[in-house]
């Protein structure tokens, strides 16, 4: 294995930080340090371990790197799969206590004569969301996967209020929390769950014990910024009785394995979310290898009430990498779903004129968050002509000429942006969006906020965290929201980052419209790369 030249600066001073402390001489070092480089490499490319050959086994075997204690070991040596230490652990911790929920279950007989006031029989076809609800009601641990508009959120409702029947039964009410991973994917789920309870055939007192507060992540576990721990652990679990997931696929290995280690015992876990989508920025593709290989504890919603028409079709062509077929729908001109075949600063600047014409009539706040929402461009890559640095640049050029922004500064009127790194103190995290405005309290500038529970949260431009202005956002960075049209933008030429779960990603983002700015050439190779990742979790479930 020779030293890729991918690998960076840092991948090189590690392998050679541990080459130095191996046993190893002088010609064999030189060797470990590849194959040190190339794994360093591939844990920054979402993988939690490398496959190595016999003669590398035997290597690493012979480096000193290895003991009988995996906490006293830098490195990890499973068959011939080859971690770090960390990652290990977080794999191996995740699917021990995975396998201490599946070992807990609930009797049936006890609910199904509820489940007749919650669902409508189906004549020749099968209701999907009542076997969701029947698994989770008979199990500690449950998924429930599906595309958009298939009712993960309305199933979960249901569920809840399902359970807090069976527990006012025995006196008393489930203590539930609800999460995601993104402040925006919060607040859609937010949303969601207040329409949803609305229709439930309850009592209201059943509707109130259903939370309608949704935290992220970091936030329920009790982030201890910069460092990687929480609050919450197995020491300290967390104490409710439910934990629902939202948007699963973005939740990487290591923020999955904490999350289930603080589980107090006998606490039941759903997660919901769309397997097709892209896996999590960070390690691993948990719930993908959680539906593989817990088909038993998983069920697909297959029918889309909301997502139909040539945007759902679009997304099934892309998902069967069905190339001529998605070609062909982008190329009948439907005037919500096609290739842009304007400009494409001119037709973004366009769009984003009624956000900007509203601050200028000085509408409130949450009606220009609103309008903004409603459109967004989204880019494959971060850099490149096509990427998101270079076309935010482009825009926010237009938009001056148009006279639509003033730029004296960093910060000015109307300027979008978006949280880059998650900041507790002040209650911002990676994800979330602002707009900047003029305030009338202060009489300064303050970037203005739209919090999950709907309330505006401001913050002086100095102390807003870690950013970057998202006229356009990478596709990566969209997942958990949802735009009424969306600009898909690929990159001119193919690289790694493009795959057919990148383009799936996208099209489903967009509610009503949706345009792709490609070639054909570049489109039809994307379609044909599809996301793998290397980890050893399947196989420890399996």
């Amino acid at each position: 294995m020779n030293i890729n030249q991918q690998h960076s600066r840092l991948d090189t001073a590690f392998s050679r930080f541990l080459a130095q402390r191996s046993t190893l001489n002088k010609s064999q070092q030189e060797s470990f340090q590849a194959i040190i480089a190339e794994l360093s490499f591939q844990q920054s490319q979402g993988h939690s371990c490398i496959r190595i050959n016999n003669t590398e086994q035997q290597l690493i075997q012979a480096s000193g790197l290895l003991t009988d204690d995996p906490a006293l070991s830098p490195l990890i040596l499973e068959q011939n799969r080859l971690y770090l230490q960390r990652y290990w652990f977080y794999e191996h911790r995740l699917a021990q206590q995975i396998k201490k929920l599946l070992n807990q279950s609930f009797p049936q007989n006890s609910f199904d004569s509820l489940l007749s006031r919650y669902f409508v029989d189906l004549i020749d076809e099968t209701d999907w969301q009542k076997q969701a609800t029947k698994k989770a009601l008979s199990h500690a641990f449950t998924i429930i996967t599906g595309g958009p508009g298939t009712g993960k959120t309305s199933t979960v409702v249901k569920i809840l209020a399902l359970l807090q029947e069976l527990a006012e039964k025995e006196g008393r009410f489930l203590h539930i929390a609800l999460a995601t991973p993104t402040g925006k994917a919060a607040t859609r789920l937010q949303q969601s769950i207040g329409l949803s309870k609305n229709t439930l055939p309850c009592s209201e007192l059943i509707k109130q014990q259903i939370p309608e507060t949704v935290a992220t992540l970091h936030r329920l576990l009790g982030a201890q910024p910069p460092s990687p721990y929480f609050n919450h652990n197995a020491n300290n679990p967390l104490p409710y009785d439910l934990i629902v997931v939202d948007e699963a696929s973005m939740v990487d290995l290591a923020l999955m394995s904490k999350l289930v280690d603080a589980l107090k015992p006998d606490s039941r876990l759903i997660l919901l979310g769309d397997k097709d989508q892209l896996a999590s920025v960070e390690s691993g593709a948990v719930l993908a290898d959680l539906t593989t290989a817990l088909p038993e504890y998983t069920v697909e919603l297959k029918k889309s009430y909301r997502f139909k028409g040539e945007i759902k079709a679009l997304a099934d062509a892309v998902n069967n990498q069905s190339v001529e077929q998605a070609w062909e729908i982008l190329d009948n001109a439907d005037p919500n779903i096609s290739l842009l075949n304007v400009d494409l600063i001119d037709y973004a600047a366009e769009q984003y004129s009624d956000y900007l014409l509203q601050i200028k009539n000085h509408v409130d706040f949450k009606t220009i968050f609103t309008t903004f929402s409603q459109f967004q461009l989204l880019c494959s890559n971060r850099q490149g002509d096509n990427g998101v640095v270079s076309i935010n640049k482009k825009v926010e050029e237009k938009l001056v000429q148009q006279n639509k922004i003033q730029i004296s500064g960093h910060w000015y009127i109307g300027r979008p942006v978006m949280i880059a790194q998650n900041n507790s103190a002040i209650q911002l995290y990676n994800g979330d969006i602002g707009i900047c405005l003029f305030d009338k309290e202060s009489a300064k500038l303050a970037v203005f906020f739209l919090r999950p529970d709907g309330s505006i949260k401001k913050v002086l431009p100095s102390r807003v965290p870690e950013h970057e202005t998202v006229f356009a956002m990478t596709i990566h960075k969209s997942q958990g929201s949802e735009f009424d049209e969306c600009v898909c933008v690929l990159a001119d030429k193919i690289n790694p980052v493009l795959s057919k779960e990148l383009i799936y990603t996208a099209i489903t983002r967009a509610k009503t419209r949706l345009k792709i700015v490609s070639s054909y050439l570049v489109f039809s190779q994307t379609l044909q790369q599809s996301v793998v990742r290397t980890g050893g979790l399947l196989e420890k479930l399996r």
